[in-house]
């Protein structure tokens, strides 16, 4: 079997930034893989971290290898040096500094890609970090008043686990108002999101945590009883007008939830996670050939980067892996999941999903993917509708931030506009599958789900 004969040499990139003790840990699990250690190189690409994470990891375990950078290349741009030089390398790993994978992940990825010698990537499967429990809440409702027609439950305002804020995690699916913000004076209270009287959302646990504690910080109208439903069980807490700070157990309700099972191709051209927020029941536990990987976590045969090449630098992060990977469809390589590997991915931990940072490099990169690899019939159009909504966006009575926002991803794709003209004409080169036999791959796929 690969993992006990000599040779095949793997090499795992791992990109930091300021990881913290996230590096430390996700290091010291890849050290810990079932992989004969002469032939697991860890490469260690710090760009230009400032918080020692990097010293760290190389202090505790001195056999990592430490590529630095004097500037932040981005996921990028750090992932390619550590890649550049692929002499005596097989496969090459890509593993997120907050990604955490377990004992047994390298062997079914090198045996996938063994398997098929047109495989150029075999992607595990990527669960989000917590643990999730479906819970139902029903209290009694109320109606604020004539300016506020709404039916209202019980106000979330905050979301802890073990001492951590967790606000980020909860999924809220049924019977949630939107997040109200308080005053810019700052005489309210946090952000909160009111619940109609009956309503549905899974609720985070640290993955070590047996018994699912969570805190919620809840507040109503007045004091009255809110019930928490969990795995057939009743949870009854008295909750008061002030917001403060309740306990709640989730115990042996927990699930996992898929961050990624592979990457599709959407008819708009976008990539997405396969299986994104979806629950881990079962529904992607076959094999699979999927259109794109995800850059959290996967094996990479080094023949396929070289014939294929590297991350386009200019990415900096987001649309990167998506990018390199219809690169290579259009070359004739395939990409495998095989959900026998599992990772564990604490997702969007340097750039929160959402956030002006996230949507700028995601707007700009989907862009800049599809004008070096769509047929120009699909550029045109999602040009010409980003185009639309910033006009939108600067006629409509929207925050002025979102339109500045906006406009700078759009100037950062014109900046950029002929650099990808130059890449979609040698791309052209190398085709080998037609631009329009590719986008086959988007009829009726979807991501997965969707929080609002």
């Amino acid at each position: 079997m690969p993992n006990s004969e000599p040779g095949r040499r793997v090499r795992v990139v791992v990109t930091n930034y300021n990881g913290r003790d996230l590096v430390v840990r996700s290091v010291e699990q890849i050290l810990a893989s079932d992989w004969p250690p002469g032939d697991l190189q860890v490469v260690l690409v710090d760009n230009a971290s400032t918080d020692g994470s990097a010293d760290e990891v190389v202090r505790r375990h001195p056999a990592v290898q430490l590529r630095r950078s004097p500037i932040n290349l981005g996921f990028a741009g750090g992932s390619n040096l550590g890649m550049r030089d692929l002499h005596g390398v097989d496969y090459v790993a890509l593993v997120n500094n907050d990604a955490f994978v377990d004992g047994n992940w390298l062997k079914p990825l090198v045996e996938a890609l063994e398997g098929d010698e047109r495989a150029g990537a075999a992607c595990p499967k990527i669960v989000f970090e917590p643990r999730f429990a479906d819970v139902r809440i029903e209290t009694e409702g109320f109606v604020p008043g004539a300016h506020d027609p709404r039916t209202l439950g019980v106000a979330i305002s905050g979301v802890r686990v073990a001492g951590s804020d967790w606000g980020h995690w909860p999924y809220y699916l049924e019977g949630f108002h939107p997040v109200e913000t308080p005053p810019a004076d700052g005489s309210g209270e946090p952000q909160y999101r009111w619940s109609e009287p009956t309503a549905r959302v899974w609720l985070p646990a640290a993955r070590d945590d047996e018994a699912g504690r969570v805190e919620l910080r809840l507040a109503a109208e007045r004091e009255k009883d809110v019930t928490f439903l969990v795995g057939g069980r009743r949870h009854t807490i008295a909750v008061g007008a002030r917001p403060a700070w309740h306990a709640l157990e989730l115990g042996d309700a927990l699930f996992d939830v898929v961050n990624s099972a592979g990457s599709v191709l959407i008819a708009d051209g976008s990539g997405a996670d396969r299986g994104f927020w979806e629950p881990d029941d079962g529904r992607f536990d076959e094999p699979d050939e999927v259109f794109a990987w995800c850059g959290a976590a996967v094996l990479l045969s080094a023949r396929y980067l070289r014939e294929v090449g590297l991350f386009d630098d200019r990415h900096f992060m987001y649309y990167e892996d998506f990018d390199l990977s219809w690169r290579g469809r259009a070359r004739g390589w395939r990409y495998l999941y095989v959900p026998e590997s599992k990772v564990v991915h604490v997702h969007a931990a340097s750039a929160v999903e959402g956030s002006a940072l996230f949507e700028h490099y995601v707007q700009r990169n989907r862009l800049l993917t599809l004008v070096k690899n769509a047929p120009w019939g699909l550029v045109l159009r999602q040009v010409t509708a980003y185009l639309r909504e910033l006009r939108r966006v600067r006629t409509a009575p929207v925050n002025p931030y979102e339109e500045d926002r906006r406009r700078r991803s759009g100037f950062a794709f014109v900046k950029h506009l002929p650099a990808a003209l130059v890449a979609r004409g040698r791309n052209r080169l190398h085709q080998e599958v037609p631009r329009r036999e590719l986008m086959r791959w988007s009829a009726g796929q979807r991501a997965g789900g969707r929080r609002p």
